[in-house]
């Protein structure tokens, strides 16, 4: 019996993603597989190969969501595993015959809609299926050298020749893929912000910051500057130790938390020696207690060279704790003014230390920006408002 047949007719949606790492893509995708079924849904949520040292996210993953590895779905350029997992796409679009195919991530998006544009050509009438691709951020820009960066632009424009919409989950991704980098055409176009559920961080209160500081073995009276992400070079960590340095010099309560990790541990290890500060930085590896790790903190440091939506930037301000970060990418739709943080330009290490400075020298000010933020990213990025907004686009799609 086919899957297909298995459904009672609910609507059959294929959800594909690259893998499920530590991130806002992951996030996204497995909650929107177990929320949708409520509004007639059915999911398989496809997923690959974790890269070494990624934290897995799996973990996530309730019951009801029905899933499908790959190992042949790989990050990297592999024609061989690429082709198997072309095959494996068709295989599954096949047998379940989705209304909807939506894919996330640049792997996953290139040969989940290449393998929709098969099944689409030799699918019979009324049995074509609709294409979704969600940006959450790019690879155009800070990732890899200018021949393959020119590589990957042309096969995205090719790409959205076959996807029926686009979705971007700010306007500023989309004012760059449509103006920088010329993929599809407006009319393809939605802006979905991402959503979370938020309420695990929005529950965070003075009891409980004291309790995720003794837990994490940090002195009450520090100043605490935290990091949360992928220890890799997009994320300039090696920036964020450069104005732990400049902080360091002037406020001696100020320590250093980086939380995650990736193949640039051991480097930042030997960079935070090398500027004397390696007594004050704490890099806690991967953490499923994100609320300890929020709740232990004064400040968020973000120091990335590119975002889509910064997940950390939005779960540190739901838990009221302001930001501090790069002016780049998709930041300025989460953290908009003064009112909860402050950015400088990617790559100034001092200006990025003195608003670090700044604010950890005025606490009045810290609590009224950590309330601002707060109140902004639960209306704005609730889990709610994204199941709808999906569901919305489903339907003008399909109807």
């Amino acid at each position: 019996m086919s899957l297909a047949t298995e459904h009672n007719g609910r609507l059959r949606v294929l959800r594909c993603i690259t893998r499920l790492n530590v991130g806002g893509p992951a996030i996204q995708a497995i909650t929107l597989s177990d929320r949708l079924a409520a509004r007639g849904y059915d999911t398989i949520l496809v997923h690959g190969q974790l890269d070494a040292g990624e934290g897995d996210m799996r973990y996530l993953q309730p019951g009801s969501v029905t899933a499908r590895y790959l190992s042949s779905l790989r990050r990297p350029l592999a024609p061989a595993y690429d082709a198997v997992a072309l095959a494996q796409l068709l295989d599954v679009l096949r047998d379940f015959r989705p209304h909807i195919v939506h894919t996330h991530m640049a792997k996953a998006g290139t040969l989940a809609r290449l393998a929709a544009a098969i099944y689409n050509r030799t699918a019979g009438r009324g049995r074509r299926t609709r294409v979704v691709h969600t940006y959450h951020g790019h690879v155009l820009d800070g990732y890899f050298s200018p021949s393959k960066t020119r590589l990957f632009l042309a096969i995205e424009r090719g790409l959205a020749r076959v996807t029926d919409r686009i979705v971007a989950i700010s306007p500023n991704i989309r004012l760059q893929l449509l103006d920088e980098y010329a993929i599809g055409r407006l009319n393809q176009y939605a802006v979905i912000p991402l959503g979370f559920d938020l309420a695990v961080f929005a529950d965070i209160d003075d009891r409980a910051r004291a309790a995720a500081r003794a837990a994490l073995d940090i002195d009450p009276l520090a100043h605490v500057v935290t990091t949360v992400g992928r220890l890799t070079a997009i994320k300039q960590q090696d920036l964020f130790l450069e104005v732990a340095a400049r902080v360091a010099a002037s406020d001696p309560l100020a320590v250093f938390v980086i939380a995650g990790d990736g193949s640039l541990r051991g480097a930042l290890e030997q960079q935070a020696r090398a500027l004397g500060i390696d007594h004050r930085v704490r890099l806690l590896g991967w953490r499923r207690d994100l609320t300890n790790v929020y709740g232990a903190s004064d400040l968020l440091l973000l120091t990335s060279r590119n975002e889509g939506t910064p997940v950390a930037l939005i779960e540190s301000l739901a838990s009221a704790v302001p930001g501090v970060s790069t002016d780049v990418g998709g930041v300025r739709d989460v953290m908009p003014d003064e009112t909860v943080g402050l950015m400088a330009p990617d790559g100034d290490a001092s200006a990025l230390a003195a608003h670090v400075l700044t604010l950890l020298a005025d606490p009045q000010r810290r609590r009224r920006m950590g309330a601002a933020g707060r109140a902004l990213v639960v209306a704005r990025y609730g889990l709610d408002r994204l199941v709808a907004d999906v569901d919305t686009l489903y339907q003008e799609l399909l109807h």
